[in-house]
């Protein structure tokens, strides 16, 4: 028998990460070695435990599982990656896939899903969660027909980064220390957010920050 599928479960919910963990754990195949309970631990537990495979929540504190899935792919671009998520939403779906990850289980059925797509992204196959083919494909043919590509960020990384944690409530300081950049540095990214998205102040980054599934409400 081949060695079990070592995963790493990041979801800042701890009751979800159990049910998770309980699914993939009862597979023969399939074994979580490492657990996060938010995007940058996730990052640092995959640095220094082998894993074969992230499962990555999209919503969680410090560090969203899309931001995650971005760092992981440039220092770990072997690891296979999967989102799991809430979110049903073809946003978040492609984003998902420029972010370096291979599949996107939505959580409300990943008792049906999760262990396919696990098994599926092993084997760098694309995993599509049943029913969200058919939209997926006819709004991508509408925006080719209307001459478009897929959507454009709105926010560079590293601005959706500081928008995170200015959400969060962190200050300038805070922010410059998790990232290792300058309070100042820090200040003229917020500036360039207010601008940019036409917002005045922190609340109306934060109402920002919900929309776009980067902090829970």
């Amino acid at each position: 028998m081949p060695a079990p599928i070592r995963v790493l479960l990041a979801d800042d919910h701890t009751l979800v990460r159990r049910g998770v963990r309980l699914i993939l754990d009862g597979e023969p195949d399939l074994t979580v070695v490492a657990e996060a309970g938010d995007g940058a631990e996730a990052v640092a537990r995959a640095r220094e435990t082998p894993v074969d495979l992230a499962v990555l929540d999209v919503a969680m504190p410090r560090m969203t599982g899309l931001q995650a899935a971005r760092e992981l792919s440039r220092r770990l671009p072997d690891l296979h990656i999967l989102i799991l998520t809430m979110y049903d939403n073809e946003e978040y779906f492609f984003e998902a896939l420029r972010a370096g990850a291979s599949g996107y289980v939505l959580k409300s059925v990943a008792d049906r899903d999760l262990v396919e797509a696990c098994r599926a992204a092993v084997r760098d196959e694309p995993f599509i969660y049943p029913g969200a083919e058919r939209a997926l494909v006819r709004s991508y043919l509408e925006r080719l027909h209307r001459g478009d590509g897929l959507p454009e960020r709105a926010i560079t990384e590293r601005e959706e980064e500081i928008l995170k944690l200015v959400a969060e409530g962190h200050t300038s300081k805070e922010i410059g220390e998790l990232l290792f950049i300058s309070a100042k540095t820090v200040e003229r990214h917020r500036a360039n957010l207010l601008q940019k998205l036409g917002m005045r102040d922190r609340l109306e980054l934060t109402r920002y920050a919900i929309r776009a599934g980067l902090i829970e409400p």
